[in-house]
């Protein structure tokens, strides 16, 4: 697999555009731009809140941070075991979704009382509980969702969900992957960054060929190149 990696140097503003879909751009860190808030209780949940949080069961870089940014009325998801980062950030789930194999009947029980609605899948399922909790965000009309969780343990459950970014009921929404240090986007057409002097992207192809890649405000400008998935 190709890369191209440039620092932010110049400016602390970067825009990456694209004529062909289907690469992945990894900011390191994503300290400073992330504001998680404290959510209303599911009955009090309005069809206007846009963003949707979603935690997996994955590693949570920076707990105490995310905690601290925790401020509003953002859509919260337990993705399965997802639900022991929100219960250890102090924060109220909208919703616990998934086989429910990694949580105890403590921890759905908590849920309940805490006005959570609880959507529990047969073990033997065809979608994993982050696919299914992205596609409830997706079908609730949020327009943002920012996972939390998804990178660290095991490797094919990180690529999988990585690849989850490329769900076409995620294709006209804003998805990305964050978990403290690093931040994962799919990019579909352009996307506009934002970040320090010294600060990484990466840019990543995930189908056969990538054309049309133009960037600004990195070190190393890219205008109307190629990338190539080997």
């Amino acid at each position: 697999m190709s890369s191209t990696t440039g620092s932010l140097a110049k400016q602390a503003e970067s825009r990456v555009i694209t004529l062909y879909p289907h690469y992945l751009i990894r900011i390191i860190p994503a300290e400073g731009y992330l504001r998680i808030h404290q959510p209303s209780p599911v009955e009090g949940f309005s069809m206007m809140v846009k963003t949707a949080l979603i935690f997996a069961n994955g590693d949570l870089k920076r707990p105490e941070e995310i905690r601290r940014m925790a401020l509003g009325d953002e859509w919260i998801i337990a993705a399965d075991g997802g639900l022991c980062h929100i219960q250890s950030l102090g924060l109220i789930p909208n919703l616990l979704i998934g086989d429910l194999d990694s949580v105890t009947p403590e921890q759905i029980l908590w849920a309940r009382e805490v006005g959570a609605e609880v959507r529990q899948f047969p073990v033997d399922k065809d979608e994993t509980d982050l696919e299914l909790a992205l596609l409830a965000a997706a079908n609730m009309g949020c327009q943002k969702l920012i996972i939390f969780g998804a990178l660290g343990g095991r490797l094919d459950q990180t690529l999988s969900n990585i690849f989850l970014l490329h769900l076409p009921d995620l294709a006209d929404l804003d998805a990305r992957i964050v978990d403290g240090n690093e931040e994962v986007i799919l990019v579909r057409n352009s996307v506009r960054l934002t970040g320090k002097p010294g600060e990484i992207v990466s840019l990543l192809p995930l189908s056969p060929i990538v054309r049309g890649i133009t960037t600004t405000g990195l070190q190393f400008p890219l205008q109307d190149e190629s990338m190539v998935f080997y």
